[in-house]
Order: structure tokens, then sequence, then C-alpha cells
């Protein structure tokens, strides 16, 4: 039983040791692979310039829409009043 309990630690010691070594080891398929760098970014101004555009753009397209729907409401409003005058 004690050379079964040693043959296997030795049998779990190596291939604690060969995985350990097979990690440490440079690899050639990966060694040739690089990470990709990445991508160039734009200057903190820019970024800055173009989320500050964006908002305005949204400003402005919220602005727009209320407009609309204002002018909508007067000429419902014309259309119904007009109609009690006439009658």
């Amino acid at each position: 039983m004690r050379l079964a309990k040693a043959l296997g630690a030795a049998s779990k010691a190596s291939t604690l040791l060969s995985w350990r070594n097979g990690a440490q080891a440079p690899r050639p398929r990966f060694a040739a692979r690089r990470m990709p760098e990445p991508a160039h970014r734009p200057p903190a101004k820019t970024e800055r310039a173009s989320r500050m555009l964006e908002r305005e753009l949204l400003r402005k397209d919220r602005a727009l829409a209320e407009t609309a729907a204002l002018l909508v409401l007067s000429k419902k409003v014309t259309a119904i009043f007009s109609r009690g005058e006439d009658a």
C-alpha cells in the first residue's frame, strides 16, 4: 500500500513538473503571434469636443421635436376655435 502511495505521489509530482515546464516554455505557434496593438486613440481634446457636439446635437434635436409638437397643437387649437366661430 505504501509503495502504491509513493508511486502515486511520484506520478503526481512528475505530472505537475511536466505541466509547469510546459506552461513556462515558450510555444512556437504562440511566440510568433503578437497581441494586436490598440487602435489609435484620438487626443482627449478631440474626445471632449466630440462629446460636446453630440450633447449639442441632442439638445437641438429635442428643441426641434418640442417646436414641432407645439406647432401641431397650435394648429389643432386654431382649427377647434375657428369651427366654433363659423357656426
